[in-house]
């Protein structure tokens, strides 16, 4: 699942979540497929932003996810033998590769 600008989207995008209006109604439910007219809706609305499913877009100074869970490894190599901590690193590399594939 990726957070994308508005004018980012493209047609054919899936929502990975609720789109709503700054007062709290929702506008489109999760899993709607995006439609040139409902992106253009949707800007002219000032919706900033919405969550599509997967990760559609590259984005410039992202980490891929080989590179995402090398510094996961990096970050807690020191974790070698306490079975609490292991499976927390194991749990976050899985979120972090789940977030990707989502």
């Amino acid at each position: 699942m990726q957070k994308i600008l508005t004018a980012q989207a493209t047609e054919g995008m899936v929502l990975a979540r609720e789109v709503e209006a700054p007062d709290g109604r929702v506008l489109c439910g999760k899993g709607t497929v995006l439609t040139s007219s409902l992106i253009l809706r949707l800007q002219q609305m000032d919706i900033p932003s919405v969550t599509v499913d997967g990760h559609p877009l590259e984005v410039a100074g992202e980490l891929t996810i080989e590179a995402e869970l090398q510094a996961i490894e990096a970050r807690s190599s020191r974790v070698t033998s306490t079975p609490p901590l292991m499976y927390i690193k194991k749990k976050i590399m899985e979120r972090a590769v789940a977030a990707r594939h989502a």
